[in-house]
């Protein structure tokens, strides 16, 4: 199954859950998309597949600029991982296909 689609995420943030979805288009071992939340939408840069895996970077704004380092891997429907915030560490993601 490929690991394109659509993922309703929640991210476990020092400033709470955030709610999320991912889009996953995937070319070939690269993949583009995007991360939209309730502060608005994150394009995806550097996204690399390697079977079921992604790893991306994201280049965040508000509430301060900051890039984020994505890794997860699909399994099925799920989608875990872990979201590395500079300074903050790295946050637990986690969602299910919703397409």
């Amino acid at each position: 199954m490929s690991v394109a689609g659509k993922y309703e995420c929640v991210t476990k943030s020092p400033m709470g859950d955030q709610k999320s979805v991912l889009t996953v288009n995937v070319d070939g071992d690269s993949w583009t998309g995007s991360n939209e939340g309730a502060q608005g939408a994150l394009d995806i840069t550097d996204g690399k597949v390697d079977g079921n895996t992604l790893t991306w970077s994201m280049n965040m704004t508000v509430p301060m600029p900051m890039k984020l380092e994505g890794t997860a891997t699909v399994d099925g429907d799920s989608i875990t991982g872990s979201i590395k915030a500079g300074m903050f560490g790295s946050m637990a993601m986690s969602g299910t296909r919703i397409g």
